[in-house]
């Protein structure tokens, strides 16, 4: 199976079930549980958008254009963490696939 495949039409997915529930809250039909989802979702969606812009910052970085890149130290690259199993906060060489 095609992982970059599967993770669009999880991200996808995911997405379309954000904005359902964004549209169940707006006609205040959302139960709590649709409420709680909305919530998970929204975080992964956060976090997915700031690992594509770190990601894309630090390869225009690399070639040497000038970007805006927060760092703690010449080496430290910053990423929002997950609990439970997270990238390292380390340059892009050197983040494994698992």
């Amino acid at each position: 199976m095609d992982k970059d495949k599967l993770y669009y039409t999880i991200g996808k997915i995911a997405e379309e079930k954000f904005e359902s529930i964004r549209s169940k809250m707006s006609d205040n039909t959302a139960t709590t549980e649709d409420r709680s989802g909305g919530k998970v979702l929204a975080e992964i969606i956060a976090l997915a958008k700031n690992r594509l812009t770190v990601a894309e910052n630090e390869k225009l970085a690399e070639k040497g254009d000038d970007v805006w890149v927060e760092r703690t130290s010449e080496t430290h690259f910053p990423h929002i963490r997950l609990h439970g199993g997270a990238l390292e906060d380390d340059p892009p060489e050197h983040n494994f696939e698992k």
